[in-house]
């Protein structure tokens, strides 16, 4: 049901795809949406624990900000390529609220049509053919993307469950370390979510100066926590700023999937060219989302109170009941996710991804679409009610 298929595009002979595009592998979301959208049109009641797209609207105030932002005729003009003034003063001051660090909205901070966007155009502005990007497997499948669109190669990272799905940074050749460029982090991860301690960022910010390497943090769940964790930041460890920037979004913080606005802060010169790059592609955020994004921020604290509650609740249901009907599944301190290993004797996540949307009408995600050492596990996102959680144990329960 979910088999990956190189693409095919059948063209007139004069146009061929680039090579760039055809070394891309298919978007593992599009593929489950398309799988998804056939069971629904037969008529099954699906259960949607896939992409992880908060099921709850943005808060009111964040809307109503919107609103008023859309009745200025001043914000619809086109935006500055580096984000609002005032939308990246919020971010500082939200930035030094939360972790207690100072940046400089005029240097050190870039708004983004959504932190995806900046992720993939980063590689752009640092990666040549030949160079390498260091990606962690599994992982969010744009780090390996904007790679290879900029003409490099990817070298992957085994995240293992004996190590805590920690990089293990002395299982990097030498060899690779003098062709790499950027060195992809994400903690809390997506799709293990696993966390990591201080200890592993002053790791990364003295390999990264030792070899060179730009040290890319994806933090877009670091507001979704659980059981009194804090996640932190990369950039509060020694010597972060001087080799890495720190990659933010308020799809997950404010559930404004749709909205596409997030922000990349540190590393100044990191920034400039990042920012370089996207001046030749883009215009920026819609001015009016910005401004609705300085409330999301003034009130993020307050709605992520309850949320994490949500969350908190529909994990204990799932992890519960996945482990009262025979797996063995541990509870995330951080993500909206779950990351089990498959129920024995099950061994293909695709397989089994497959058959539990044929038989059970749940929509899961196969571990392998995320990486070679993702397979063997499935992700399940707690973007439904505690109830059609419920429900989707009941029918696991049929089908393993």
């Amino acid at each position: 049901m979910f088999e990956v298929k190189p693409r095919t595009c059948e063209v007139n002979m004069r146009f061929e795809l680039s090579e760039r595009l055809k070394k891309l592998p298919p978007y593992l979301f599009l593929e489950i949406d398309k799988a998804k959208r056939k069971a629904v049109s037969g008529g099954k009641d699906i259960i949607d624990l896939g992409i992880g797209d908060p099921d709850e609207s943005p808060p009111r105030e964040v809307i109503d900000a919107l609103c008023e932002a859309l009745q200025d005729s001043k914000n619809h003009h086109y935006p500055l390529d580096q984000g609002v003034p005032s939308f990246r003063k919020k971010i500082a001051e939200w930035y030094l609220a939360r972790f207690g660090i100072a940046l400089d909205p005029e240097k050190e901070i870039l708004a983004l049509i959504g932190s995806k966007e900046g992720i993939g155009h980063m590689p752009l502005a640092f990666v040549n053919p030949g160079d390498i990007s260091l990606v962690p497997d599994p992982c969010y499948p744009p780090y390996k993307g904007g790679t290879i669109l900029a003409g490099g190669s990817v070298h992957m990272m085994p995240l293992l469950e004996e190590n805590n799905f920690l990089l293990d940074l002395k299982k990097i050749r030498g060899s690779t370390l003098k062709k790499a460029r950027i060195l992809y982090i994400n903690y809390p991860n997506n799709p293990t979510s696993a966390v990591c301690e201080k200890g592993f960022f002053e790791d990364i910010a003295l390999f990264a100066k030792r070899y060179g390497l730009i040290a890319a943090h994806d933090a877009a769940y670091s507001e979704i926590a659980f059981d009194g964790y804090r996640p932190d930041s990369f950039l509060k460890v020694n010597g972060a700023r001087d080799v890495g920037v720190e990659f933010h979004s308020l799809s997950k913080t404010c559930n404004m999937t749709g909205w596409r606005i997030g922000f990349v802060c540190g590393n100044e010169k990191i920034i400039s060219a990042i920012g370089k790059v996207k001046s030749n592609i883009d215009s920026g955020v819609f001015n009016a989302i910005q401004i609705a994004g300085i409330t999301a921020l003034d009130i993020a604290e307050k709605h992520l109170k309850r949320m994490n509650t949500v969350y908190q609740e529909r994990r204990d249901e799932l992890v519960d009941g996945l482990n009262s009907i025979g797996w063995t599944t541990r509870k995330p301190k951080a993500t909206f996710y779950v990351w089990t290993a498959l129920p024995r004797p099950h061994k293909s996540s695709i397989k089994f991804a497959g058959r539990v949307l044929n038989e059970a009408g749940i929509v899961i995600t196969p571990g392998v679409g995320f990486g070679e050492s993702g397979e063997g596990y499935i992700r399940m996102a707690l973007t439904v009610s505690t109830e059609r959680i419920k429900e989707a144990v009941a029918r696991l329960k049929k089908v393993i």
